[in-house]
């Protein structure tokens, strides 16, 4: 069977590293390569930002988007079976898939309580009103 493998120059040596190998173990396993994550895009509208994440075969019941704080974290989880059998009740074929996805964003300077969420076609679209620029009051100081 042939497989795709990214290019590495060797110059004509390959040598073993075992360390090098687990190391790269470790970060194949543990590190965030979009698997767990989804797409998003995110666009100033002047008085909002505009938030939007692509999530194709979700389900609104199945999005969850939660502040805490300081922090809006949007999670979804999917989870699908699909079975044949035949008459005899044994498997012809059985597919599962199971998909567990989560982002978190900062929504310092927004207004937590204003935000808006729409789910359409796969897309998750959020308003994030901005907070009100404060304005420094102006004043005169006497000199003593």
């Amino acid at each position: 069977m042939f497989e795709l493998m990214p290019f590495t120059r060797s110059r004509g040596v390959d040598l073993y590293h075992p360390f090098r190998d687990l190391e790269e173990l470790e970060r194949n396993l543990f590190s965030s390569n979009g698997a767990a994550a989804f797409k998003t895009d995110i666009r100033d509208a002047g008085d909002a930002y505009v938030l939007e994440a692509d999530l194709p075969g979700m389900k609104k019941e199945d999005i969850h988007i939660d502040i805490d704080g300081e922090r809006l974290s949007i999670s979804a989880e999917r989870c699908a079976v699909k079975e044949e059998k035949d008459e005899n009740g044994g498997y012809i074929r059985c597919e599962r898939s199971y998909g567990a996805f989560s982002r978190s964003f900062d929504i310092s300077g927004i207004r937590a309580e204003e935000i808006s969420a729409a789910y359409e076609d796969g897309v998750l679209k959020l308003t994030l009103p901005k907070q009100a620029k404060a304005i420094p009051a102006s004043r005169r100081l006497e000199i003593q």
